[in-house]
C-alpha cells in the first residue's frame, strides 16, 4: 500500500530518471462514520411510516385534548366558547359514562373470558392424535376469516322475530320499555329483546367472530409444549386433568396472558357489533358502550368536543387495564420450557 512518503520518493526517484513523476491520489476521507450512515438509513426508511402514524394517529391524539378545552353550542354555526377542564369534570363525572363504563366492563367480562375458555377447550379437542383432525382444525378457525358485519348479519338472522332460530328469547315491545328491536331491519313484525339480554346476545356474537382467533393462539402454544413433560407425567401416575393442570396450563400461560391482553383491548373497542344489531346502543341503553358512546355523541348530537373527552377517557381506562393486567398477571406466567 502506497504512503504519501511513498509518493514523494517515487517522485523523486522519476525526476533524477528524466521521466515525469508518478501521481499517486491520497487515500479519500470519507464525511461520515459507517455507523453513521447506517442511522441515517435507518430513519430515512422509517420517515414515510412517521409520517402516516403523524398524520392518522399522533395528530388526531392531540388534537381532542384541544377539542376537549371547548363547548359545542347548541345551535350550528355559533362560535364554540373554551370551558377549560370544565367539560372534562362534568363529562368523566356524568352518569351517563359511568354508566356506559359499567356496560363496557361487563361486555368484557363477558367476552374475554368465555371466548378464551372455549379456545382453549377446542385446542385441546383438535391437539389430539386423531385421523381426520386437521378438518376440525379448519372448521374451527374459520371465524376468523368473517368480519365483524358477516358476524352481525348471521346473529341477526338467528334472532330475527320472523325466520330466526333464537327468536324465543324476545318479547313483544311496549311503550314502558322499548319500542325499538334489537334487530334493525325491516320486516313486518318486529319485536324487541328484553333489556337484560341484548348486552349478553350482542356478546355472544363477538364470542363466535373472536373464537376462530382464540383458537389459533391456543393451538399454537399447545404446539409448543414439550411432548416429553406430557410423557414423564403421564409415566408418573398423573391422569388427563393432572397433566392439564399441573403441566400444559402454566407452560400455555404465556399464550393465555396474550389472549386476555388483546382480547380487553378489543372488546372495549367494540362497535361494529353494537352498531348493527342495536337500535343506538339500546334497548333502554343496555348496550351502549364507550365506543358507541362516542360515535353517538359526535354522529347524532353533533358534540365534539364531549366526543374527544370521552376518547381521552377510553384511552386512559384502556391503558389503565393494560398496565393493571401486566402488573397482576404477568406474575403468573411461566415462561419456562
Amino acid at each position: 500500500m502506497s504512503t504519501p512518503v511513498d509518493a514523494v520518493v517515487g517522485a523523486g526517484a522519476g525526476a533524477g530518471s528524466g521521466e515525469p513523476p508518478a501521481v499517486v491520489p491520497l487515500p479519500r476521507r470519507r464525511r461520515f462514520s459507517r455507523r453513521v450512515r447506517e442511522a441515517g438509513l435507518g430513519y430515512l426508511l422509517l420517515l414515510p411510516a412517521f409520517l402516516i402514524f403523524s398524520v392518522f394517529i399522533f395528530y388526531p391524539f392531540f388534537r381532542n385534548f384541544y377539542l376537549g378545552f371547548f363547548s359545542t353550542p347548541p345551535f350550528p354555526g355559533q362560535p364554540k366558547n373554551y370551558v377549560g377542564l370544565d367539560q372534562y369534570k362534568d363529562v368523566l363525572t356524568s352518569s351517563e359514562f359511568l354508566d356506559s363504563l359499567k356496560v363496557t366492563v361487563i361486555f368484557a367480562v363477558i367476552t374475554v373470558p368465555v371466548g378464551i375458555a372455549l379456545g382453549i377447550l377446542l385446542a385441546v379437542l383438535a391437539h389430539q392424535k386423531l385421523k381426520g383432525v386437521g378438518i376440525y382444525r379448519a372448521f374451527f378457525s374459520s371465524t376468523v376469516a368473517t368480519s365483524i358485519a358477516v358476524a352481525a348479519v348471521i346473529f341477526g338472522t338467528l334472532l330475527s322475530p320472523q325466520v330466526g332460530l333464537l327468536q324465543g328469547i324476545q318479547t313483544e315491545p311496549s311503550i314502558l320499555q322499548n319500542p325499538d328491536p334489537i334487530i334493525n331491519i325491516s320486516l313486518p313484525v318486529i319485536r324487541s329483546f328484553i333489556p337484560s339480554v341484548a348486552l349478553t346476545a350482542v356478546a355472544v356474537t363477538t364470542i363466535w367472530q373472536n373464537l376462530g382467533l382464540s383458537f389459533i393462539l391456543m393451538s399454537a402454544g399447545l404446539q409448543a409444549v414439550p411432548d416429553e413433560l406430557q410423557e414423564a407425567a403421564e409415566i408418573d401416575g398423573a391422569g388427563p386433568w393432572t397433566r392439564f393442570w399441573s403441566v400444559t396450563l402454566p407452560l400455555l400461560s404465556p399464550t393465555i396472558f396474550f389472549a386476555f391482553v388483546v382480547g380487553s383491548i378489543f372488546a372495549f373497542q367494540a362497535f361494529g357489533q353494537i352498531d348493527l344489531l342495536t337500535p343506538r346502543g339500546g334497548p333502554l341503553k343496555t348496550t351502549n358502550v364507550l365506543t358507541y358512546y362516542i360515535y353517538d355523541q359526535l354522529q347524532f348530537s353533533k358534540n365534539d368536543g364531549k366526543a374527544a373527552v370521552l376518547a381521552i377517557a377510553l384511552f386512559g381506562v384502556t391503558l389503565l387495564l393494560t398496565l393493571i393486567q401486566f402488573q397482576f398477571l404477568e406474575r403468573r406466567v411461566s415462561y419456562e420450557r
